[in-house]
């Protein structure tokens, strides 16, 4: 009952949220797949971390097809998502922790610019 109460609350939460709010939520999904792959790796789990490591670009692939090239920065957020994704494919290949933190660094920094962003919008 519980379980279905969460996941009733995630889904309203995802449904009624801006698309600002949702940039951020993918932010923060590609961060938490990173830490569950870092996790996976530690314990020798190398499908979960694969698993994960996959959702993670699989966030990567949708923000970049999101991007509105309209707007100059796009092609800038569009190398960093290249990047990104780039550096995922290598930790999965490699089940490197490293790569992975490095990765969640520069998702934290762009979250937080975003966040920042949101307060000024």
């Amino acid at each position: 009952m519980a379980i279905n109460a969460a996941q009733a609350y995630k889904n309203n939460q995802v449904q009624t949220a801006t698309p600002a709010k949702l940039t951020l939520m993918l932010y923060d999904g590609i961060i938490r797949f990173c830490n569950l792959a870092i996790a996976a790796i530690d314990e020798k789990d190398y499908m979960k971390a694969n698993t994960n490591i996959i959702k993670a670009e699989k966030i990567v692939t949708h923000l970049r097809s999101t991007l509105n090239f309209k707007y100059p920065v796009a092609t800038e957020f569009d190398n960093v998502y290249d990047y990104v994704y780039i550096r995922l494919v290598e930790a999965n290949i490699k089940k490197d922790i490293e790569i992975i933190k490095e990765v969640i660094e520069h998702i934290k920094e762009i979250r937080s610019a975003w966040a920042e962003i949101m307060k000024q919008a």
